[in-house]
């Protein structure tokens, strides 16, 4: 699997701060190593931080965000804002983005997406090593369908491959497993299923059709659970 990039934070205003948190958490290639609400804090700790990228708001009282990442050197940031004038500013010293608030996931991961391919493009990954049935198993991003519960364990889930054969992952939850996986290529559709989006073919407010069939030869339908459309329509 890639490994994540190790992230810091900075806004001084709370809400902003656990607000980005919240959304960074969500996004499986990053790890949070630390957060901060004053840039001076930061500042004194980062020498003794691991970290691969920072998140930084602009705008704050004692010293701003773009002042902060030229103290850092050479590290990659993300900087977050309200304010578009400081836009040329902050890519005059190379950010790697630019996100305006309010800040909306799909946006901060495409952010994410950037500062993988500059930061660890030689980690970019195909597959994942997981404990199957069939013993320890390397499964390959592309030749995953679909993911379900087994009906025997909902402990084990049940991956559909492209050569229409199966495999029982032991003892794995969806949420271990989504993490894991491209996030622009799959997604959660319901609280029991994992698709590709590559086999979504029509769907509508609350179904989707996919290219699969039914033991009689009729399309698959899915469930798209109501607290997974917004992130399935952002990735679509």
């Amino acid at each position: 699997m890639t490994s994540k990039l190790k992230c810091i934070l900075l806004d001084d205003e709370l809400p902003g701060l656990t607000y980005l948190k919240m959304l960074c958490e969500q996004i499986p290639e990053i790890e949070i190593i630390k957060v901060f609400n004053d840039p001076l804090k930061l500042l004194d700790e980062a020498p003794n931080l691991d970290f691969d990228l920072g998140i930084f708001d602009i705008e704050m009282p004692q010293i701003n965000g773009l002042s902060v990442a030229q103290l850092l050197g050479n590290k990659p940031v993300i900087f977050t804002t309200a304010y578009r004038e400081f836009a040329v500013d902050a890519f005059e010293i190379d950010a790697i983005d630019y996100i305006t608030k309010p800040i909306k996931k799909e946006r901060l991961e495409k952010a994410i997406q950037k500062a993988l391919k500059l930061i660890k493009p030689s980690e970019q990954t195909t597959f994942m090593t997981v404990n199957s049935n069939k013993g320890k198993a390397v499964l390959q991003f592309e030749s995953i369908l679909h993911i379900k519960p087994s009906e025997f364990d909902s402990r084990d889930k049940v991956v559909l491959l492209a050569d229409n054969s199966t495999l029982i992952l032991k003892n794995l939850s969806l949420e271990k497993i989504i993490k894991d996986l491209p996030s622009k290529d799959f997604c959660r559709i319901n609280k029991s299923e994992i698709i590709a989006l590559k086999i979504v073919s029509y769907f509508n407010h609350d179904e989707i059709i996919t290219t699969l069939t039914t033991d009689g030869k009729k399309p698959l339908v899915l469930t798209l659970g109501v607290n997974f459309k917004g992130d399935f329509l952002s990735k679509l």
